[in-house]
């Protein structure tokens, strides 16, 4: 079966790859990185990031960084008595000189000569941190404490695509500060037509830890000025309100709600043969292997999607839909642990390549939800990424991508993330349908997913058909 799904779209997946030159713009260059004006460039950001809380880029120096800073004391238990911060302090702007440096672009393109979205997924992850990081200075010129991305609230995609010739530009700002967490709001523009266009919006939500990483630390409150950050910040307070009321409203917690159950049921009199017999067996009829598919749509069984490589040796699991990785030392972040990032990016692009097989078609991203950073995961880990596509309505595609860490010796395995994305299809797709109670309630999941997440009218690029 998955042979022949990948047969299907062969002409999508492995196809010519056209010159990395092709179809480039002159006029992509920003006049704010032309020669004499000095910028941030998201290559620098990582690097002020090391210098704020002093990683070293080598492991063993990083490890005795590491536990000296662990041994540091805690010096303020209560917050008032660190100074108020306005919104204004935190603001950051980096450059991605995809127009300005060409040399760049390689490690940013896809095969479709577009930018790769899993990328700038990392540098924002990199770039709200150091937003966090400048709200929170202190006089010391090392940090006392760990900043680290614990939600990825919302990303909103204005673009189906962003193009690999023009410069980037982001910015944002400290939006919200609770007691040891801080919202942070960040727009990606891109440079073309003589401005910068709205690319992309997004809003993260970041936790302090004090030195040891045992317990959070305090952070300097927010002080909102003028009726603009009172809103903004009031919006931080509704957000963390609607989060806690998503999480007492969880389908582990709460029965579906009557409308839901509803849902529910139609779709399983939709796989029943009721005029088959004229008195239907619902003994034979409720088992699953004795229902049928609704017309135009696919069981949600057969809709996980993954890639396969050495680590599924462990695992036992040789049915292809996980996307298994061994981590190392490269792919950690300052903190020594795995860049939260790098797992954005893998599980955006597992999710796509998920989308792809469904829709039959290119899709393009829409929307990431609701992104929660359960547990960190260690330098040499086992890491399984498992994609479902669970909800899909006209040419819209819901994919979940649960992640789980693996000790090969216990054979425990353990929740890390959980990913929502919303993507679009150039196509209308096949209604998914699910079969077990369980597959039910990932569909209702991915139902309230993808009606809370705003689906606008993209500035679309009309992209090569799929055959």
């Amino acid at each position: 079966m998955r042979y022949w799904m990948l047969r299907s779209i062969s002409c999508i997946l492995v196809r010519q790859c056209p010159s990395l030159s092709t179809g480039l713009h002159s006029e992509g260059c920003s006049p704010e990185l032309a020669e004499g004006h000095s910028k941030r460039l998201m290559s620098d950001v990582r690097a002020d990031l090391r210098n704020i809380v002093g990683a070293s880029k080598y492991w063993s120096e990083h490890l005795q960084s590491v536990k000296e800073k662990a041994s540091s004391p805690v010096t303020v238990t209560y917050q008032g008595d660190l100074p108020c911060r306005r919104m204004k302090d935190s603001y950051q702007e980096a450059y991605l000189p995809l127009g300005s440096q060409p040399h760049l672009r390689e490690k940013y393109l896809n095969v479709y000569n577009y930018v790769r979205f899993g990328r700038i997924f990392e540098d924002l992850d990199s770039f709200g941190v150091l937003i966090s990081y400048t709200h929170a200075k202190t006089e010391c010129p090392r940090s006392p404490f760990s900043i680290v991305t614990a939600l990825v609230d919302e990303i909103d995609l204005v673009r189906n695509v962003i193009r690999p010739d023009c410069d980037l530009k982001f910015t944002g700002n400290v939006t919200w500060v609770g007691r040891s967490s801080l919202e942070v709001q960040m727009k990606v523009s891109q440079y073309y037509d003589g401005i910068f266009n709205l690319a992309l919006e997004a809003t993260f939500v970041m936790v302090a830890r004090d030195a040891g990483n045992k317990s959070a630390a305090l952070v300097n409150p927010l002080k909102p000025e003028g009726p603009e950050e009172e809103r903004l910040f009031q919006q931080g307070n509704l957000n963390k309100k609607e989060r806690a009321k998503l999480k007492e409203n969880s389908l582990l917690k709460v029965a579906p709600n009557e409308e839901e159950r509803k849902i529910i049921h139609e779709m399983f009199l939709e796989t029943l043969d009721i005029n088959k017999l004229p008195q239907p067996d619902l003994t034979e009829e409720f088992r699953v292997d004795g229902r049928h598919k609704a017309q135009k749509s696919g069981d949600m069984s057969s809709t996980g999607c993954g890639l396969v490589n050495i680590g599924e040796v462990f695992s036992g699991k040789s049915h292809g839909r996980y996307c298994i990785e061994t981590h190392h030392h490269e792919e950690r972040n300052i903190f020594n642990k795995i860049f939260g990032g790098f797992l954005m990016r893998k599980a955006f692009e597992l999710a796509w390549a998920n989308a792809c097989v469904y829709g039959s078609s290119r899709p393009y991203a829409i929307a990431v939800d609701d992104i929660l950073f359960q547990k960190p995961v260690e330098v040499g880990s086992l890491l399984y990424l498992s994609s479902q596509v669970c909800y899909t309505e006209s040419k819209y595609i819901q994919v979940r991508v649960h992640s789980e860490v693996l000790d090969p010796l216990t054979k425990e395995h353990s929740t890390t993330n959980i990913f929502h994305f919303t993507f679009g299809c150039q196509k209308e797709v096949m209604q998914v349908i699910p079969k077990t109670y369980g597959e039910s309630m990932l569909y209702l999941d991915g139902k309230r997913h993808f009606k809370a997440t705003p689906i606008r009218d993209q500035n679309l690029v009309n992209l090569p058909a799929a055959n």
